[in-house]
């Protein structure tokens, strides 16, 4: 993580009321901060740091398991007609879609949870709460007559893990300085997007045995033989959240100097970067989502079969592994050379790679390369990552800088527009999150109702979009909000 301190202004950006000092007690772990200035070097030093990044290390984890639970279904699902569930193709969609619906409409709520209730309640909290679906789910998934709308429901309560992101990185972005937002915000959102890999990867090994010697349930029998134990996919994670979230009640901190209603927040949505940066956001972030969810069933019914030994399932866990891991390289990236440029770039990247995906597809008679769809596939994931870090960098640099235009350095004015800036950069964080994460639904449900190179070349004329908007507003010379 950057360290760079060099040109930090002493800001008093969230000091305490002139005449007082502030309590060194309430930097321990689970108390409640009301004076805290990142901005302040000495501060940073001294105390600043130790305490951000405590708090960063309890949510990483925290996250990393709740997107184990956004993306619990999309593995899931592939077994349920294997051992009798009646389910058609179309409800199996449903359910694999449910949770991107549900996880970006509370992403939208919980935007603006953190600043009212405080980070380290909400995460416990909303950590915690995860363990209903994943036990609902447990138990239903082993009797074949369990109602379809109770899969429906289980499903939707399971977009609550999505949700997390949203909270997660406000509370975050509060506690870091403006050099080091990116980096931060980037090991947060990349390795608590590792949730993804890690569910895909670890469910098709754990569901192979029983668990605490079948106390938690029996084997179902599939219909092309073997056994498995299903319930293995929600019971696994639930230990780890229980810890997680008493983790976060006693070490983490309610940063009560960071504090605002809604009715402060609300001001973001007459803000136009908040409009540009969902955009961008929108082909970053949901970009990565939406293929992560789509690409398991893309290899399966584009490339069959891949390989006699092998399977979609063998490959699919590692795009978003990528993409995940380059969040925080765009973030860091970002820190040392502008946001506005690594985003530019990752747009760019992200076209040429669907152009190289497009031109491998089957067509005709040519019966394409999956290699090469593949590895175009993990460019693709490579760069939206990439972008992911850097927008979340660009966005409180925008709004910090918009504010302090004509405030004069020291004053009482330059705190207030710091304390502005911060709570709206933090609310268009969230709000940016909550409209990506509907990619979820959208990118997988654009495969299933039209030519896959249709839709491609449909993203190629979006991102081309997003480079003319990341240009004009941000990069070039003379931008209105250089970033």
């Amino acid at each position: 993580m950057s360290s760079v301190l060099q040109d930090r202004p002493r800001s008093a950006a969230l000091r305490p009321p002139a005449g007082s000092a502030p309590d060194p007690g309430q930097y321990r772990p689970g108390r409640p901060i009301t004076h805290w200035e990142p901005g302040n070097e000495a501060f940073w030093r001294s105390t600043g740091r130790k305490v951000a990044r405590r708090n960063l290390w309890v949510s990483v984890p925290a996250l990393l398991v709740a997107f184990v639970v956004w993306q619990v279904w999309s593995v899931t699902v592939t077994d349920l007609g294997d051992v009798g569930f009646p389910y058609s193709a179309s409800q199996l969609f449903w359910l694999t879609a449910v949770p991107g619906i549900t996880g970006g409409t509370f992403r939208m709520l919980y935007t603006f949870t953190v600043p009212v209730v405080g980070g380290r309640r909400w995460t416990a909290f909303s950590t915690i709460v995860l363990v209903v679906p994943l036990a609902w789910l447990g138990f239903a998934i082993q009797d074949t007559s369990t109602p379809y709308v109770v899969m429906l429901a289980i499903a939707a309560l399971c977009g609550l893990g999505g949700a997390n992101f949203a909270s997660s990185m406000t509370n975050i972005g509060s506690f870091f300085p403006k050099q080091e937002k990116g980096s931060a915000l980037g090991l947060n959102g990349g390795l608590g997007n590792l949730g993804v890999s890690v569910v895909q990867l670890v469910t098709p090994l754990v569901i192979t045995g029983a668990l605490l010697g079948g106390v938690l349930g029996g084997s179902q029998h599939k219909t092309e033989g073997g056994e498995v134990w299903l319930q293995n996919a929600a019971f696994l994670w639930i230990p780890l959240l229980v810890v997680l979230a008493v983790v976060a009640w006693f070490r983490m901190n309610d940063l009560k100097a960071a504090s605002a209603p809604f009715s402060k927040q609300r001001v973001i949505f007459g803000r136009k970067h908040n409009w540009l940066m969902t955009w961008l956001y929108v082909g970053t972030f949901g970009s990565f989502i939406g293929f992560a969810a789509a690409l398991p069933l893309l290899i399966k019914t584009t490339f069959t079969p891949i390989d006699a030994s092998y399977s979609a399932a063998t490959y699919a866990w590692i795009g978003p592994a990528v993409g995940a891991l380059a969040r925080w390289a765009g973030g860091w990236i970002a820190d040392k050379v502008g946001g506005a440029r690594v985003t530019f770039v990752s747009f760019v990247g992200m076209a040429l790679s669907i152009v190289g995906v497009i031109n491998f597809l089957p067509a005709g008679g040519d019966q394409g390369s999956f290699h090469g769809f593949f590895l175009c596939f993990l460019a693709a994931f490579f760069f939206s990552g990439l972008g992911n870090g850097s927008t979340f960098r660009q966005i409180p640099v925008i709004f910090r800088d918009q504010h302090l235009r004509g405030v004069q350095p020291g004053t009482p004015a330059e705190a207030a527009a710091l304390r502005q800036a911060e709570m709206e950069a933090g609310a268009v964080t969230g709000f940016t999150s909550a409209i990506a994460a509907f990619g979820f639904f959208f990118i997988p449900a654009l495969f299933a109702s039209m030519a896959v190179t249709s839709a491609m070349w449909g993203f190629v004329a979006f991102y081309a979009s997003c480079m003319v908007v990341t240009w004009w507003f941000y990069a070039r010379k003379g931008a209105e909000a250089p970033s």
